[in-house]
């Protein structure tokens, strides 16, 4: 093992062993190296005569730059453009979105959590996850109603098991199959809850929430070692009064001695910069003496994994991105957009329960994000799938052999009715067929 590597588990066993021991092989052998890194980084700070550091090329006091290149560029300068970034991304964008996150989660305001490393949005958040705390075997206990990237991740990039549990207890999040769950489990074991959950686009109430911690603690309790992934790709783009308006990270941080949980989110959903692939991964340590020292740690861990893998993510979708953020308007833009998905939504409700339909398919409680789904009777979703698009010229997403997945958030209000009444109509030609 490298020394690094071992100075920083030692530091970490120092303030959490809980925390040492749910590490991956993989995470314990991460470190941030003492290379050209962190030698360039002494540089920029105390270099005043010459910087022969870093491999980029400069010219007149800044970075050597393309005419074609940067003329696409406007009101971002060229270094903030084409300059790199550090691996744990920008220090201005990563206190901005700290900020933000304190200003639209107010139960944050009272635990203790890291500064967010920039990601190259979730999917690499997963990836740094895995890296760091799955082990093949290792468990990864997921709601059944999950996006199949999961598996990709966690599964066949690291060898990790995914176990399911319903989602779904009628129209309530399934908090007694969670906690069965839970407490059946192995002895270390990886939780992903997923709001608002794609494929079904529901957000939990506070209750649920409240619900959900308690089974967590349940199991701390019975001496499972736990690390809980908050997955809040749509944080914010809420539809009903009913739903938590917060992050269950909150709720979930510096729960017990054997609770470690990581928030996964960006600007990809919540800004609608999907092609700026810029993400933030935050942790909450369990309470102990010492947050900062053990965050300090891992953060140099995940800087490994970074640097081992891309290296860091690009500075000009940074630089947007903080720049949006400093924007006095950002707010009202947003509440913008929020009201056309929610008339989407609305209209949707309005379409999907209709008497007629009922005969035809199931609608999952859905009240946030982008997308819902209906389970489908009589027919299977992959083969209405397919007639729906070669007869009827219409893409939905089948998962399973019952359920059918509905991006509302890339359809105008105009096309909803439309559409279901062809995904209708496709299941009367199946049936008939």
């Amino acid at each position: 093992m490298h020394p690094i590597a071992a100075e920083l588990n030692e530091k970490i066993r120092a303030e959490s062993r809980v925390t040492y021991e749910l590490l991956s092989a993989r995470g314990r052998e991460l470190y941030f190296p003492r290379g050209i890194l962190s030698q360039s980084a002494e540089a920029k700070e105390k270099a005043n005569r010459f910087n022969a550091t870093i491999g980029e090329a400069t010219e007149g006091g800044g970075p050597m730059v393309l005419p074609s290149v940067i003329a696409h560029v406007k009101d971002i300068s060229p270094s903030d453009a084409v300059r790199y970034a550090p691996p744990q991304g920008r220090a201005d964008l990563r206190e901005a979105w700290r900020k933000k996150l304190l200003a639209e989660n107010p139960t944050l305001r009272e635990r203790s959590f890291s500064l967010p490393i920039v990601t190259h949005a979730i999917t690499h958040g997963l990836a740094l996850v895995g890296d760091l705390f799955v082990d093949p075997g290792d468990r990864v206990l997921i709601p059944d109603m999950l996006w199949d990237n999961y598996a990709l991740n966690f599964e066949t990039r690291l060898g990790g098991v995914v176990e399911t549990f319903p989602t779904y207890d009628g129209e309530r999040f399934n908090v007694p199959a969670l906690r069965r769950a839970l407490l059946a489990g192995p002895s270390k074991q990886l939780l992903l809850l997923n709001f608002p959950n794609n494929p079904t686009g529901y957000m939990p109430t506070p209750g649920e929430v409240g619900e959900m911690r308690d089974a967590v603690l349940a199991a701390a309790r019975a001496g499972k070692k736990i690390v809980v992934i908050c997955d809040d790709a749509y944080f914010g783009l809420l539809f009903d009064d009913g739903a938590i308006k917060e992050s269950p990270f909150g709720w979930l941080a510096n729960l017990h001695e054997n609770v470690l949980t990581v928030k996964l989110d960006g600007a990809t959903k919540e800004l609608f910069v999907w092609g700026l692939r810029c993400g933030f991964l935050t942790i909450a340590p369990p309470p102990v003496g010492n947050p900062t020292a053990l965050l300090a740690a891992l953060e140099r861990k995940l800087m490994g994994a970074i640097r081992a893998s891309i290296s860091n993510c690009a500075s000009l979708s940074q630089s947007i991105v903080a720049s949006a953020l400093r924007s006095s308007t950002i707010d009202v833009e947003r509440r913008e957009k929020l009201e056309i998905l929610k008339a989407r939504a609305s209209r949707l409700r309005e379409v999907v329960y209709r008497a007629k339909y009922r005969p035809l398919w199931d609608v999952y409680p859905f009240n946030a994000g982008y997308f819902m789904c209906i389970r489908v009777k009589g027919v299977d979703a992959e083969q209405l799938r397919l007639h729906l698009l070669e007869k009827y010229g219409v893409g939905v997403i089948s998962m399973g052999a019952t359920d059918i997945r509905v991006a509302f958030s890339c359809l105008e209000v105009g096309q909803i009715e439309p559409l279901f009444e062809c995904v209708a109509e496709a299941i009367g030609d199946l049936k008939s067929a």
